[in-house]
């Protein structure tokens, strides 16, 4: 069990990416704590593994946008669980358009879930893993925020800027042992890629040569492996899950 005993964080942990994320940390032994802003219908499947493994899974209701709600939020897990060893900020959204029919709300809500909510949540997390001088940070990024795509400007940036965030923190902090690294997913199969239409679909398809879209289990492999002591000399990475879209 490559994770057991060690506490985990999730946002955005109630379904898609993050609850397979979630799923596989409990398998492996993790305690973990999910915020989200509405509890996932997977609690019982994850309790129920939860169980299995003689650990525990945790709901908390938040919003990662609301810097004032998220920090009472983290600083309350940190509390409860007496030491976070491993934060996942997953929690993201898509508002998709072309820029010059692109709302300023749609920008700044994308911008604000995707990306100013990883910068609310590492700041705390940042700080209580140098005191403790261990940890592991994991920002789910996109290959979108690395090469850009049409009609998700708002998106590409918030990404972009994580990918950002996570080189600039990773230096500032691998010195006391906590590694910070970015997952850049591409076409994954989830509920809110399910929502393309058959056209957009085989775009997407064209451009990997693998020929198929991924898996949310294939990414949380990817985070269970950054979040374990398997990674333990790697820091400020960003790690391309995406079939080899970006070649």
């Amino acid at each position: 069990m490559l994770l057991k005993d060690k506490k985990a964080l999730v946002t955005g942990g109630a379904r898609g990416i993050g609850k397979e994320i979630a799923a596989l940390y409990l398998t492996e032994g993790a305690e973990v704590y999910i915020v989200d802003l509405n509890e996932s219908e997977f609690m019982a499947e994850l309790s129920s593994i939860a169980a299995e493994k003689g650990t525990k899974v945790h709901f908390k209701k938040s919003n990662v946008a609301q810097e004032e709600v998220i920090t009472k939020t983290i600083e309350e897990i940190i509390e409860e669980s007496g030491g976070v060893d491993i934060c996942v900020n997953n929690a993201g959204i898509t508002r998709d358009g072309l820029m010059f029919r692109m709302s300023t709300d749609d920008w700044k809500n994308v911008i604000d879930i995707n990306l100013t909510s990883a910068f609310y949540v590492c700041r705390i997390m940042g700080r209580h893993m140098m005191k403790r001088k261990t940890g592991s940070i994991i920002n789910m990024a996109s290959v979108v925020g690395v090469g850009g795509n049409a009609g998700q400007t708002n998106y590409s940036a918030s990404k972009a800027g994580l990918i950002g965030l996570t080189k600039s923190l990773s230096k500032e902090i691998a010195s006391r042992n906590v590694r910070v690294n970015a997952i850049a997913p591409g076409f994954i199969i989830t509920d809110m890629t399910a929502k393309l239409n058959e056209k957009a679909i085989d775009a997407f398809l064209t451009q990997i040569p693998m020929n198929r879209g991924g898996t949310p289990q294939e990414v949380a492999n990817v985070a269970l492996f950054l979040a374990s002591d398997l990674s333990s000399y790697i820091t400020g990475r960003v790690i391309q899950v995406d079939g080899g879209m970006s070649i």
